[in-house]
């Protein structure tokens, strides 16, 4: 792994991993079209191209498949991201989440591209029985959580029909630095700490009682840095990438010292937790993220 993609390397995760792989000495392509990621966040050693993965122009005209001419691993993170808003723009989220995932398999397979790493969710089980693994019965109940199942889905179709390396990383809850501050799209610490911070109450959907398996970014870098580092044939292979424990909404609050309300009923599942022995087992990958520890330090 010389030369990779990270699609969505200007959002969150992608950020991060970005960081981490200019670190380890990469040579590294981020492709985004800016909706959510920033500018701010591009690692100025990487080459940066706007683009807009849902736009099959880039495929059609072969620019996609340049631009992955000569990479090893495609880290493919970009995404319309969350379960709420997917309810109310579905189609908008269809395109950019499996048109776009498609066209970027498509190059990867037209450049010769090895592996191809789709981060997906664990919002494809739905209400699930916990632990959760990877052998549990899907069950989307959202367009997002639909989307990321396709995504896998098409990844192993691909390892089938043209032998592409593919492996679909299966995220619960990821919390850490870059966490988006502001819109439709930020997760329940960062609008926490915003209303901590402005002496507001925190705004509570349903009634707490809802657990969440809080995984650190970090942790999810390294998993997928072990993904592309692993000698292993992955062929669609599926790996819950969460970090083993959870939390209710309301303790989270808690850690957080914030006061609680309880506002809008959602539609969600009720608790995830992930069995992660997989991850543990095949990749060695070794979740090291400290919930509370890291809030102490986010809300000072």
């Amino acid at each position: 792994m010389q030369r990779v993609v990270v699609t969505g390397g200007a959002g969150f995760i992608g950020s991060n991993l970005v960081d981490k792989l200019i670190e380890q000495g990469k040579t590294v392509i981020v492709l985004d079209d800016l909706s959510t990621g920033k500018e701010e966040n591009i690692n100025p050693k990487a080459t940066f191209w706007k683009v807009d993965i849902s736009d099959t122009s880039k495929l059609r005209t072969g620019w996609l498949t340049t631009i992955m001419q000569g990479v090893d691993t495609v880290f493919h993170l970009a995404a319309m991201a969350r379960v709420q808003p997917s309810i109310e723009e579905p189609i908008s989220y269809h395109n950019v989440n499996v048109t776009g995932t498609h066209n970027l398999l498509v190059a990867a397979r037209n450049a010769g591209v090895k592996k191809f790493i789709f981060s997906s969710s664990s919002s494809v089980y739905g209400n699930a029985s916990i632990p959760t693994s990877e052998t549990h019965p899907k069950n989307p109940i959202s367009p997002y959580a639909l989307h990321k199942l396709i995504g896998e889905q098409y990844c192993k179709l691909f390892s089938t029909l043209y032998d592409i390396d593919t492996v679909s990383l299966r995220y619960f809850n990821v919390y850490g630095n870059r966490m988006n501050l502001e819109g439709a799209y930020r997760l329940a610490i960062p609008i926490f700490a915003t209303q901590i911070k402005e002496g507001k109450p925190c705004t509570i959907n349903n009634d707490g009682n809802q657990r969440r398996d809080f995984t650190y970014v970090d942790d999810v870098i390294d998993a997928n840095i072990k993904c592309a580092l692993s000698k292993k044939q992955f062929k669609g292979d599926i790996f819950n990438i969460g970090h083993g424990n959870n939390v209710s909404i309301n303790e989270l609050v808690d850690m957080m010292k914030g006061k609680k309300s309880y506002g809008n009923k959602v539609i969600e599942p009720f608790e995830t937790l992930a069995d992660n022995s997989k991850a543990l087992s095949d990749l060695g990958w070794d979740p090291k993220g400290n919930l509370e520890q890291w809030i102490n330090n986010y809300i000072k």
